[in-house]
């Protein structure tokens, strides 16, 4: 079942569809400030300097507000091409110096993909020991487990196969292997819990290939981990993979619930930076190729899980996902998935499947009111936005953003998310949960500055 491979070997990645319904100037619209979208250029008089110093030339200030973009590397992309993973990791390691050092291979509970790549690296002349992520999230504990591994063999390298919790523990074992001295303690650069001391040195080679598609953490510059009751952040640009795999074939094997849990997050990390209050125009178009994706294959691969086409979608969906969210922001849904992961203990990907369409009402609805009233200019910008999320999700090019919202609350149903208060959330809980997320950075994207009142509304839709 090979096809063709697709190889992305830029630091920007070329975008694969250019979206019609994309608003032009108006949309180009982004500000250092939250809901304030710039509507129109500013002029400003400048003295040329060749010109008599009398001379006043008007210039338009730039719609365009200054943006960065970053990802992996390198990027390979195409059915077969985990096939690639021992000689792109030999070049790798030559290339850095460390091919005589065991590379650090981290991956789920099972040898199901390790085995099969410690003999294809042996083969290479590459030594490699193996850490096992137990089940769940991510944690410190699994994070601190790794580097001692790591460090206690020598390893000079890393390649994590598997999910999102291996991705993310294999990019803090990467980080912290060069810089935490002798004894690298991971405390040292953790948000929040830890002294957060910023990276210095680049990381170990680090080579990622997921084997689900939703997290997108194969090309973000964090890692999110559970600590105790709350969700903390290592995160630098020097985390950036230096070699991404991605393997539609290696995804063929996930169940139902797993397939419609990571395909909802893809989704999600494609939506909220769409509508985000600090997007760029290359967010914009790869966002927009990720919705097109994932909504056009999500279901057939939860219904399907052999359709290829489907999950080659859904691989795209998660990376353009990933590269948006690294690139713009995200908004209240992974505002509050940080809280509840904590406190719920359940996996990302249903937590914000089950707040997604939710919170895509609860936004209008205080767009089209409260904040509409107050800046009618800047909730047209955002609106327009939904619009065209709406008309993407659909097909319909006269789709209304309560099309896209009901087509949203639909897709979810279908995909048999249950609510989250099948994971243990009660509405006694919801003081805490807000108190505890709405000063969170993926708040702060959120496109309308919610109330606590609209914040628990949108938990008790999710219930």
């Amino acid at each position: 079942m090979h096809k063709p491979e697709r190889t992305m070997q830029a630091r920007v990645a070329p975008i694969a569809t250019t979206h019609p319904s994309v608003v032009r100037s108006k949309l180009r619209t982004r500000t250092r400030r939250a809901a304030e979208p710039r509507t129109h250029a500013r002029t400003t008089a400048v003295t040329m300097a060749s010109a008599s110093p009398s001379d006043e030339v008007v210039i338009k200030s730039p719609a365009i507000a200054p943006f960065e973009f970053m990802t992996a590397s390198r990027v390979v992309f195409g059915c077969g091409t985990s096939k690639k993973v021992p000689s792109l990791v030999k070049d790798l390691v030559t290339l850095e110096g460390c091919a005589d050092k065991p590379a650090l291979i981290v991956t789920g509970k099972s040898d199901r993909f390790s085995a099969p790549l410690v003999e294809s690296l042996k083969a290479e002349g590459i030594d490699a020991v193996v850490y096992h992520c137990p089940g769940g999230e991510p944690t410190t504990a699994t994070a601190e487990a790794a580097i001692a591994l790591a460090s206690s063999n020598n390893c000079g390298s890393v390649i994590a196969i598997g999910g999102g919790t291996p991705v993310d523990t294999g990019k803090c074992v990467a980080a912290v292997l060069t810089n935490g001295g002798p004894s690298p303690d991971l405390y040292d650069f953790l948000e929040v819990v830890g002294r957060a001391q910023p990276l210095t040195t680049r990381c170990a080679p680090f080579v990622a290939v997921p084997t689900t598609a939703g997290p997108g953490a194969e090309v973000t510059k964090n890692s999110v981990l559970e600590a105790g009751d709350r969700k903390v952040s290592m995160r630098h640009q020097f985390m950036l993979p230096d070699v991404v795999v991605v393997d539609p074939e290696l995804t063929l094997s996930m169940p139902r619930d797993v397939t419609a849990h990571t395909g909802l997050d893809a989704l999600t990390q494609c939506i909220e930076p769409y509508v985000c209050n600090a997007t760029n125009p290359l967010t914009d178009a790869i966002s927009l190729a990720g919705i097109a994706a994932g909504s056009r294959s999500l279901r057939a691969a939860c219904d399907n899980p052999t359709d290829i086409n489907a999950r080659e979608d859904m691989c795209l969906c998660s990376y353009y996902g990933g590269m948006s969210l690294a690139n713009a922001k995200l908004g209240a849904v992974h505002g509050f998935s940080g809280t509840l992961g904590g406190l719920l203990h359940a996996p990302h990907g249903a937590i914000c499947a089950a707040l997604l369409p939710h919170c895509c009402t609860v936004n209008v609805s205080a767009l089209k009111g409260w904040f509409g009233k107050k800046d009618p200019a800047a909730a047209k910008v955002y609106l327009d936005r939904y619009q065209t999320v709406a008309r993407t999700v659909t097909g319909d090019p006269h789709a209304t953003v309560e099309d896209g919202v009901e087509w949203i609350v639909r897709l979810v149903k279908d995909c048999g998310v249950p609510g989250l208060g099948e994971f243990g959330l009660k509405e006694s809980d919801f003081d805490e949960v807000v108190g505890k997320s709405k000063e969170s950075s993926s708040m702060k994207g959120n496109p309308v500055p919610l109330s606590d009142d609209e914040l628990k509304t949108m938990l008790r839709m999710a219930l």
